[in-house]
């Protein structure tokens, strides 16, 4: 591979591979399939070098699949930096209001036939015996969800971490990885018109009669962002919060209370000041707390760093803040998102069962409503919402 990333390398040079064995000739993960989303505008060398080992690894224990929608010289850059034993899939241009790496997800399902698929971001690093645990599943699931940890830990991601704690201990952690089985989705996939694309694929699978298991004690590592991807992350996060409504009302509710709790915390009455502070200590304090029960939950203190709790109540004081910044991308049409905008983080349960149920009536076959899945075509005109919820 040439050494400047300026200059791609000729499209040959990784011919592309469409499955994998071991040296004993048996695949570990039987009848699996690992996705790999990926978009990229330029070359990162060292970054690139890292996740080529990672999935060059992979590969020798499962057909790998990378769905990139990279430009044509990055994408070329990609191939040849995992080689023949990864399949580099080209995905086509996204469309305006639709979210890339479900756009590549769907393209990749269109071209692989594996009855498990398993999905992950770039920064998700299985090691082979987690990947089987969660392939495993699939014999009791048709949607399994592990966690995820950051490996290695700084600062910030200490702080992201908390959320994940707290989101464990009043019920669970949505991951950068899933996995699922192919009937499970059937071949008209998932909705691409959406933020939270997690929650939509597992909504899905609910609204299609499947089971969907959350294993919280298997924990993939994640490598961290960069501090500034995590900045750029607080807000949309937040956005997520718009499908799940009762959460939403709860942290816009956050501001409030805790500026009121400060100005009585700074109030010449004595019993206002007592007042004020014990709801800001109850608040704070009792973020720390639920942080450590979904540290202890599952068997988290093994993967979890005891640090990571006490970055509660900074996560607490940051979700008040971007919900509300969260509300007004709301209002002035959706998140920014891959030089798009997404208005829906994701679909009811409800929403998705009446789709299925207008299916079903009209005997249209998969996919009929909503388009071309390779293409990433979200029709949103072509099926009724009966979900008023962004």
């Amino acid at each position: 591979m040439p050494e400047d990333p300026r200059t791609p390398p000729d499209a040959d040079v990784a011919p592309v591979g469409t499955g994998a064995t071991s040296a004993t000739g048996a695949a570990p993960v039987p009848d699996t399939v690992y996705l790999l989303p990926l978009r990229r505008a330029a070359v990162d060398p060292e970054e690139l070098a890292e996740l080529a080992s990672y999935l060059r690894d992979l590969a020798r224990h499962l057909p790998v699949v990378v769905a990139d929608g990279s430009p044509p010289e990055v994408r070329q850059w990609h191939a040849a930096a995992w080689g023949a034993r990864v399949r580099s899939l080209a995905v086509p241009d996204v469309p305006a209001g639709a979210n890339g790496k479900v756009v590549g997800v769907r393209a990749a399902l269109a071209a692989t036939t594996e009855p498990r698929v398993v999905v992950a971001d770039d920064d998700v690093r299985y090691d082979v015996a987690t990947l089987r645990r969660v392939a495993t599943a699939l014999d009791h699931a048709d949607l399994v969800e592990p966690q995820n940890v950051f490996v290695p830990s700084p600062w910030h991601a200490r702080w992201d971490t908390a959320r994940t704690l707290v989101n464990r201990a009043f019920c669970h952690d949505y991951a950068g990885t899933v996995a699922f089985r192919r009937t499970a989705l059937g071949d008209d996939a998932y909705d691409a018109g959406v933020l939270f694309e997690n929650l939509e694929l597992e909504r899905t699978v609910l609204a299609r009669g499947g089971r969907v298991e959350h294993v919280p004690d298997v924990v993939v590592p994640r490598r961290p962002p960069s501090a500034r991807r995590f900045a750029e992350q607080r807000v949309r996060q937040a956005y997520d919060s718009f499908a799940q409504p009762p959460r939403l009302l709860a942290e816009l509710a956050l501001a409030p209370l805790l500026v009121a709790a400060a100005a009585a915390a700074a109030a010449p009455r004595a019993g206002a000041r007592r007042g004020g502070r014990a709801v800001l200590g109850a608040l704070l304090g009792g973020a720390v707390v639920a942080a450590e029960v979904g540290r202890r939950r599952a068997g988290g203190t093994t993967h979890y760093p005891p640090t990571a709790t006490l970055w509660a109540p900074a996560w607490l004081l940051e979700r008040a803040v971007s919900v509300w910044v969260a509300v007004g991308w709301w209002l002035s049409g959706g998140v920014p998102y891959a030089g798009t905008r997404l208005r829906r983080a994701a679909h009811s349960v409800r929403d998705l069962r009446a789709r299925e149920a207008i299916r079903a009536a009209h005997g249209t076959g998969p996919g009929a409503a909503d388009g071309d899945p390779a293409a990433g075509d979200v029709s949103p005109g072509a099926l009724p919402r009966t979900d008023p919820t962004p």
